[in-house]
Parts: C-alpha cells; sequence; structure tokens
C-alpha cells in the first residue's frame, strides 16, 4: 500500500485511520482490489495497537469499503462506485429554484472583532451575565425532560413572555398567544409560511431591515418598498393587493425614528380595508432612555390584523437564538403546525432557563443596567458627532435601541470603506436602501465602550479627509 496514513491532528485513533481508508478508497488512491497491509504490519508502521488498526478495518468492511478473503488478506472492495473527483464537484449538479439564484450570497459573520466597532445590531457581550446563565442551563440540562415538546415553545417561557412583554410593552397576550422562536428570523419565516404564496405582495419600508426583504423574496413574495419619513411609514404610498406589511415603529430601522400614533392609527385602518397583515418587529426597543415610547401597535390593533415579533438577540446575546412571535388568535394553530414541521421546538434547555432568568427578576435587572451603559454610549456618540461632525452629517433623533442614523448630502461609500481599512467598522445607509438611496451613515454603539468613541470617530474622520 503506497497510500500514507497519518495520525497527526486530534481524536480517537481508529477513527481518523477509519476516515484515511476511507477517503483513499473514495478518491481512488487506493484502487478496488488492493491488498491492504496486515492488521499487525499497519499498527507497527503507525506505532499503535494492533486492536486500534482492527477496529478501524472491521468498520470499513462493515460499512462496504473492504472485504476480507480467509487466509488471503484483506482488500479494497471491487464492487465501489468510481472514484470521486479530487477536486470540488461543478456546477452541473441539481440547481436551486430561480429565487434562491436572484438572492445575493449571504453574509458572513465577521470572526475579527474591529478595533472601533460602530457595526449594528451587536450587543455587548461583557453586560450579559454569563455565570448566572450558565448555571440555570446547566440546572436544565441535568434535571430537565428529554423529550420532544409543545412545538409552541416551553411552558414556562411562554408564560414568562406574556407577563414581561405585558409589563414593559403593553403587548396584550397570555400564554396561549405566544409562539417562541429562534430569533426575529423564525418568526418571521414561520409567518412567511401559513400567509404567503408565490407571487403576493409584501411591502416593506425604505431604507429598512435588509434580511427580513431577502427572506420575504425567498418565498416568492413580490417585495415593494415604501418610503419613510419623520412620522414613520408613508401609509399613502402602500401599493394596491398588498398582502402582508412590514414595519418597525418602536424605533424604525434603520432610521430610528419611531412612528407617530396618527400613522399607526391610519395603518391599522388601511389593514383594515384590505384586509392585510401587519407584522411589527419590535427588536430593540428594550433599551429606552427617555421617555416612555408609543404604545405597540399590536396593543392598539381591534381586528385581529398585527403580528408581534420580539427577539432576546439584542438584549442578551445573538448566539442564544431565542425569540417570540405573539400571533392573531386566527394564525395561533397554523404557526403551530409549521412550527413544528420546521424544527419542532428549538433548544427547550434555553427556553427553560430564560424563564428561570424572567421570572427571578434577573432580565429586568440586566436590563436596567444594560440601558444605563447604552445610553451613555449613545450619549457620547451624538455628541461627539454634533461636535466633529456638524458640517457633514445631520444625526436623526432617536431615544432607543443600539444605533442611530447620520444623514449626509454625498456618498459615504468611500469614506467607509477607508475607515474600515484603518479599523473603524461603520455601515452606510445606502447599504440598507433599495429603489429610494439616502447617504448617510448607521453607527451601532452596542459593543464599542464609551471610552473609544471618540478615538474611533476620529478614524472616521480622518478617513474623510484622506485623498
Amino acid at each position: 500500500m503506497d497510500f500514507h496514513v497519518s495520525l497527526a491532528g486530534r481524536g480517537d485513533l481508529s477513527v481518523r485511520i477509519y476516515r484515511q481508508l476511507r477517503d483513499a478508497v473514495l478518491d481512488g488512491r487506493l484502487r478496488a482490489g488492493e491488498r491492504l497491509p496486515p492488521t499487525r504490519e499497519l499498527a507497527r508502521r503507525l506505532a499503535v495497537s494492533r486492536n486500534t488498526v482492527a477496529v478501524a478495518y472491521d468498520r470499513l468492511t462493515a460499512d462496504g469499503f473492504l472485504t476480507g478473503r480467509v487466509g488471503a488478506g484483506t482488500y479494497v472492495s471491487a464492487s465501489l462506485p468510481a472514484p470521486r473527483p479530487r477536486s470540488a464537484p461543478s456546477a452541473a449538479g441539481p440547481q436551486p429554484k430561480p429565487v434562491w439564484r436572484s438572492l445575493p450570497p449571504p453574509v458572513a459573520a465577521d470572526v475579527q472583532v474591529p478595533r472601533f466597532d460602530f457595526r449594528v445590531g451587536i450587543p455587548d457581550p461583557a453586560l450579559f451575565p454569563l455565570e448566572t446563565w450558565r448555571r440555570f442551563l446547566s440546572r436544565e440540562l441535568r434535571d430537565g425532560v428529554a423529550q420532544y415538546a409543545d412545538p409552541g415553545g416551553h411552558p414556562a417561557l411562554l408564560a414568562a413572555i406574556a407577563r414581561h412583554a405585558g409589563v414593559s410593552r403593553s403587548v396584550r397576550a397570555d400564554t396561549g398567544d405566544v409562539l417562541v422562536t429562534q430569533g426575529a428570523q423564525q418568526a418571521l419565516d414561520l409567518l412567511c409560511r401559513v400567509l404567503l404564496s408565490p407571487g403576493d405582495r409584501v411591502a416593506v419600508e425604505e431604507p429598512g431591515y435588509r434580511l427580513a426583504k431577502l427572506l420575504f423574496a425567498s418565498h416568492g413574495a413580490d417585495v415593494v418598498g415604501v418610503p419613510v419619513d419623520g412620522e414613520g411609514l408613508d401609509v399613502a404610498a402602500l401599493p394596491p393587493r398588498t398582502k402582508l406589511v412590514y414595519v418597525t415603529p418602536s424605533h424604525q430601522f434603520p432610521l430610528g425614528t419611531p412612528m407617530s400614533l396618527a400613522r399607526r392609527t391610519a395603518l391599522l385602518a388601511w389593514a383594515a380595508r384590505a384586509d392585510a397583515v401587519i407584522v411589527e418587529d419590535d427588536y430593540d426597543s428594550e433599551f429606552r432612555f427617555s421617555d416612555r415610547p408609543l404604545e405597540p401597535l399590536q396593543s392598539l390593533d381591534r381586528g385581529g390584523r398585527v403580528a408581534y415579533v420580539g427577539s432576546f438577540s439584542k438584549t442578551l446575546l445573538p448566539m442564544l437564538r431565542l425569540g417570540f412571535l405573539v400571533a392573531p388568535a386566527s394564525l395561533r394553530e397554523a404557526l403551530r403546525h409549521a412550527r413544528q414541521l420546521s424544527d419542532w421546538h428549538g433548544d427547550l434547555p434555553a427556553q427553560a432557563a430564560l424563564a428561570r432568568f424572567i421570572d427571578e427578576g434577573l432580565f429586568a435587572r440586566h436590563l436596567r443596567r444594560a440601558t444605563k451603559v447604552y445610553a451613555d454610549r449613545h450619549e457620547r456618540l451624538v455628541s461627539t458627532l454634533d461636535r466633529r461632525f456638524a458640517d457633514r452629517l445631520r444625526v436623526v433623533p432617536s431615544a432607543a435601541g443600539l444605533h442611530l442614523c447620520a444623514l449626509a448630502e454625498v456618498d459615504l461609500e468611500p469614506i467607509a470603506s477607508r475607515a474600515a481599512a484603518s479599523g473603524a467598522a461603520v455601515q452606510t445607509l445606502s447599504d440598507l436602501c433599495g429603489g429610494f438611496p439616502q447617504p448617510g451613515l448607521v453607527l451601532g454603539y452596542g459593543s464599542i465602550p464609551v471610552e473609544r468613541i471618540d478615538d474611533g470617530l476620529e478614524v472616521l474622520d480622518g478617513a474623510w479627509g484622506s485623498p
């Protein structure tokens, strides 16, 4: 056998020998009918026990890669498929539906944190009580029920979310109204599954949340952007035959302005006339720095038209993938079916841990602490922008969330690129625009300490003046 077996790396030795021999057979480096060395000889070459090699040979034989001949040795099976190519498969294989080819490539998460991190929607992991969470999660892993569960989610978390959303956001819901999801994105996907058919029209805010637009498009929807002004979505501009409208009324993404009460009332009246559904994404309004927000659309709704989506990705950690959906009564059963068919019920130990975290008052305590930290960062960012960039940027007033928007008169893409090259990660407003481009910047302050904000904006200032 000319093929070389390497034991570099980690893991069970017999498994590593098995995998390397299997891959060599599949790649054609070991040919059909070729004789392998006896287990004793290969064990001597590799300086491992004979039993280690024997286990690998036995598994390869059981899987059909090798055959044993009594008194003659072990050989590569003659009944294997043709060797697979060493290079990656060509694009001539099965093709996805056309809609998937029309979408831009997925955006990979940044592994390396920039020196000055003004990225949008990223909370500060240092604020999260990780040790407490580990203790809660360990207890659930040890004592929790290890079986399938209700697709709606863990009962204790359903009750905890209903209570918390009712107190903090005036959402009208009891346990039966809530569906736990793996983040807001899954909540939107479930709504698409039960509401939309290919070709149905969906209205979205412009500018707005890019991943929501792409999700609606992936379901074959006709996605139409509707402009946003100082009062929120322009209800009068909603196109005819719209079946669903997606809005962020408490803290418009990305501009940050809340939707006025007049616009909220007009939107609800429009939905009743159009027989449409409103999806209200309340993605980060838990962090309020001044006055109490206007009542959510869900609490004003009297016709069962609003599906309220919430997320713990911004308030806790994105990696937890926990969110929720408060749906109209007419959609609850269908949504539970859709959840069961997609992933059944999600991560039950994490759901149970979060229920305890909320019920013991730790979530509310975390929100109070984090809100104070983020308020200081928001204030520092606004004051420095006003002092250093007043002639170039106009800050859009906002009183919540983890980012703010600053409008400009010129294209800022080259400036943002130069700033990123110098270590300051910022996002342009044009990245979030479709048919209504607006120059500006969207600056997150969730993961940059307050003492680094001025230095980061100095880098941005330098990028502005670079050739």
